[in-house]
């Protein structure tokens, strides 16, 4: 029998899956890793270590447990966490750790800079977003002023999936859809790489070469199977940003669709029958010529639950800690007895992109406890992702079917609160792990074995989540407080972020 393999490596865990023809699941395997916060606004990740050393392992372990025969993987397909910035040298060895994506905040002087130089309406039209901390060009650019050592012993300037498939094929390369998070190095009409706007960043011949996602990046060379167990010359697909194979594998397909991803972050992604042209969202060309995606996402989501254990659970047991928080939070009533909880503990993205953006617990008194801050943490989450649904709906372009994805799903709480607070219902498909089995299904269709409308049969829907209108006044109340204290303290959490 056939079989395919999807690893994807997020931004606390990598997992890869073993899938075979019929889309059965054989294996599966995870190894966690850290976000490195070396200061406040800062996110990275050790590149060759998390990365590299991740895949290695899962696929090592994912082989070693099924015994089937490397031969026997008709194609290898990987995502990461994205838009990622890692400079590498003419060997292909990363010059520093890898800056993540929107979490990292570090580049904002440099996005005002293009933005004052270029035109942020300029920027918006010819490549797709506004500058955020979502974007790649600042970041490349702060690494010119602040870093101008490395930045001289830069031969590329990588993402996450790029650097992966260099280690596999030894091709520099990487897809469109996640090219579009480059700004201001990608016209979205053209579909390439531009200098025009800001030809002082970066050099052509530093960028990879760019491809659709199920085009052939190139086949896992002697060196790479020598390290994973492989089998050399099998194909490798170009990849994508984990959020966009997540999408897939859970049936977003046509205009109108939508999907939410529960992880680290809140990500949605809706397919439209034309471009969005809004800076609140993002926008990029979608895995398949002639598509086109609009996307959200918070800054801190499933990060904000890991961070709530550490600090405030350290008693619990480790393993058990997040279903006694979850269990806590469910006793508290909806609206958290009145609690509202702001979750822009890196700044936010969308739809405000707002680095300065601030975490905050409003609403408290003596009578609260652990379970409600919890809840209205989890509920607060569930206020961004609305926020983020109202934007869709304000520009023309509600979503038409909503699929939900990631660890986030299991949580009731949470997956029921998004619900309740928005207003739509949430479609669960049968496999929910994620990115890993849409790899694993675009390195089929990647090699001809699968159409990407084949994606239904291999994960069948098998439950709603529905709003409850019982509390939808409740809601409504809490989601209106959420609005107005963004908006009116957003100029004192400006002050914060200023040196006293």
């Amino acid at each position: 029998m056939n079989h395919y393999l999807g690893v994807d490596i997020g931004t606390f865990e990598t997992k890869g899956v073993l899938v075979d023809e019929t889309g059965a699941i054989v294996a599966s395997a995870a190894r966690p890793h850290k976000m490195l916060v070396p200061q406040p606004g800062w996110a990275e990740h050790r590149a060759r270590e998390d990365w590299w050393g991740d895949f290695v392992f899962v696929t090592r372990k994912l082989l070693g447990d099924t015994g089937i025969d490397p031969r026997s993987i008709r194609a290898v397909g990987c995502s990461a966490i994205g838009p990622c910035m890692l400079p590498v040298d003419a060997a292909g060895e990363p010059l520093c750790n890898a800056i993540l994506y929107g979490v990292d905040t570090r580049a904002a002087r440099e996005i005002e800079l293009l933005n004052a130089r270029i035109g942020t309406e300029t920027i918006l039209g010819r490549c797709g977003n506004s500058l955020t901390s979502q974007s790649v060009g600042p970041k490349i650019l702060w690494l010119k002023n602040n870093r101008s050592e490395l930045y001289e012993r830069s031969a590329k300037f990588l993402n996450s999936t790029s650097y992966i498939n260099y280690r596999l094929t030894g091709h520099f390369v990487l897809d469109h859809y996640s090219a579009a998070s480059s700004s201001p190095l990608y016209d979205v009409e053209k579909q390439d790489w531009t200098l025009d706007l800001a030809p002082d960043i970066v050099r052509r011949d530093q960028l990879p070469d760019l491809l659709w996602t199920t085009e052939i990046a190139g086949k896992v060379t002697p060196k790479a199977a020598g390290e994973t167990g492989l089998a050399e010359g099998t194909p490798v697909t170009a990849g994508t940003i984990d959020a966009a194979a997540e999408a897939l594998s859970v049936g977003v397909l046509s205009p109108g669709d939508m999907m939410i991803m529960y992880g680290s972050t809140i990500f949605t992604i809706m397919l439209s029958a034309e471009r969005i042209r809004d800076g609140r969202l993002w926008y990029a060309p979608w895995l398949f010529a002639n598509e086109h995606a609009s996307m959200g996402g918070l800054a801190t989501s499933g990060t904000l639950t890991h961070w709530f254990r550490d600090h405030f659970a350290g008693e619990l047991p480790e393993e058990e800690a997040f279903a006694a928080l979850a269990g806590e939070a469910a006793a508290s009533p909806p609206g958290a007895n009145g609690l509202v909880f702001l979750p822009y503990f890196s700044g936010e993205r969308t739809p405000i992109h707002d680095p300065d953006a601030k975490g905050v617990i409003f609403g408290l008194n003596l009578t609260h406890t652990r379970g409600d801050i919890y809840r209205a943490m989890l509920e607060g989450i569930a206020c961004g992702t609305t926020h983020i649904i109202d934007t869709y709906r304000e520009l023309g372009w509600p979503p038409q079917a909503i699929y939900a994805v990631g660890g986030g799903t299991r949580n009731e709480v949470w997956a029921q609160a998004t619900s309740d607070i928005s207003g739509v219902d949430q479609i669960i498909r049968a496999r929910t792990i994620g990115a890993s089995y849409g790899d694993a299904f675009l390195a089929a269709v990647a090699v001809g074995d699968a159409r990407k409308e084949e994606i239904a049969a291999w994960n069948p829907a098998v439950r709603t989540i529905s709003p409850r209108r019982e509390h939808a006044a409740a809601y409504e109340r809490q989601y209106g407080v959420f609005r107005r204290i963004y908006d009116q303290t957003r100029d004192l959490m400006a002050t914060l972020s200023r040196p006293a």
